[in-house]
């Protein structure tokens, strides 16, 4: 029997669930494709938020030819023919599911078709385009971020699932509660429709979908690593976590889940990369640059060798200490950008490259710091609204308390170090 989340999959942009500041009256998205006037797009964005069903009811809208590949098992040749075949239509879209699964040489097969207008792209991944996708096809793309379901999102797709799917409507179906199906969709529609369908062949007439009767049921499922979606994100999320919490053996544990599911060695690496910044940072600055090392060693070596140096680091960082310091700091100065706007830059701290600029005092003022004792000059940085804020606090560490020290050497009593 087709899926659940197949049976109902939307037709129209006015059927998709969630996504409404891409597809809500008014948005970019919907306009282009009202206007008949969609280039080449990237939908980036978790497992199950509509990127494929988004594609579909594109190539509906504009009527057009439809081509879809996988980039998991499709190459060179099979792009070459679709493009063949697009040659052949007025217009045609091609759909690539997990494009970010091409490498160079098959991402430069579609340039020039997408560069002459044979087809127009829409590609989806899960990974951040900027580092996936090469700069010469990506400037070529628009990218629209897709978002994990919110809970009313999800809750709305049950009961239409429940309410117009033929199949469920045969049955007496209660929903009591949501909470475990909600919880464990993780923001996925087509893992909650999936958990929704196996609760309810529980019974064949009638069936009350309670908390207990959802996690009894998940439980029963085998627990096998999904890196197409179903625990990706688990899986990722429980060995980042592990690693944050400083427990090495957890990390290897989970480390070890992900090269036996046949996980992207790139996916785990760059995570620790991300992780060695955002959870370790200045408490240990040898974390990041490990971890980068990791990178361009992995993308080298492959597997199966390459489960070593990915476990040496995942030890390394996990047995460091730990800092969100950093983190911390630049998400407080985006707030005040966004809280404040463009302040100006002081006159003093300005670039005066021409007289015009001198003679409105760029530059004027300004204290070399080399100059000076210690290589310090106490002058103002920050424009003058935001004068004597401290957006870095260091952390609680040895490396970072010597920063806290040095700072407050310099600068005494203005930050309150």
């Amino acid at each position: 029997m087709t899926p659940l989340a197949e049976r109902i999959r939307p037709r129209t942009l006015d059927e998709v669930v969630g996504q409404q500041h891409l597809i809500g009256k008014g948005s970019v998205l919907r306009k282009s494709v009202e206007n008949q006037s969609l280039g080449s797009v990237i939908f980036w964005g978790p497992p199950g938020t509509g990127k494929t069903t988004l594609a579909n009811i594109i190539a509906h809208e504009l009527s057009v030819s439809f081509f879809a590949l996988s980039a998991v098992n499709a190459g060179v040749k099979e792009v070459r023919e679709v493009i063949e075949k697009a040659k052949l239509e007025q217009q045609s879209i091609l759909f690539i599911d997990e494009i970010h699964r091409f490498n160079k040489s098959q991402q430069d097969a579609l340039l020039h078709a997408v560069e002459k207008g044979i087809i127009t792209l829409i590609g989806a991944t899960t990974e951040n385009p900027s580092f996936e996708v090469n700069s010469a096809l990506l400037s070529r793309c628009q990218v629209y971020v897709l978002k994990a379901l919110e809970e009313k999102d999800l809750i709305q797709l049950l009961h239409k699932a429940i309410e117009e799917d033929g199949v469920l409507q045969k049955k007496k179906i209660t929903l009591k509660e949501t909470e475990a199906l909600v919880n464990m969709s993780g923001g996925d529609a087509r893992k909650l429709l999936n958990l929704l369908e196996l609760v309810c062949n529980t019974a064949k007439d009638k069936i009350e979908i309670t908390n207990a009767l959802v996690m009894e049921v998940a439980q029963k499922k085998v627990a096998l690593y999904d890196k197409s979606g179903e625990q990706h994100y688990d899986i990722i999320s429980a060995f980042i976590k592990s690693v944050r919490g400083s427990d090495p053996n957890a990390a290897v544990y989970w480390l070890a889940r992900m090269i036996e599911g046949g996980e992207d060695v790139k996916f785990i690496a760059r995570r620790m990369v991300i992780l060695a910044s955002e959870d370790i940072g200045n408490a240990n600055p040898n974390a990041l640059l490990l971890a980068n090392a990791t990178f361009d060693a992995v993308n080298k070596i492959g597997y199966p060798e390459s489960r070593i140096i990915l476990s040496q680091c995942a030890v390394y960082l996990a047995s460091s200490p730990k800092s969100n310091a950093s983190c911390v700091a630049i998400a407080d100065a985006m707030a005040a950008v966004s809280r404040l706007g463009d302040l100006p830059v002081p006159l003093h701290i300005r670039n005066a490259p021409t007289k015009l600029m001198k003679n409105m005092d760029y530059g004027k003022g300004y204290k070399y710091a080399h100059n000076y004792d210690n290589n310090f000059s106490e002058q103002e940085y920050l424009p003058e609204k935001l004068a004597g804020t401290r957006f870095y606090e260091p952390g609680n560490n040895p490396r970072e308390n010597e920063l806290r020290n040095y700072l407050k050497k310099l600068w005494k009593e203005k930050y309150g170090y």
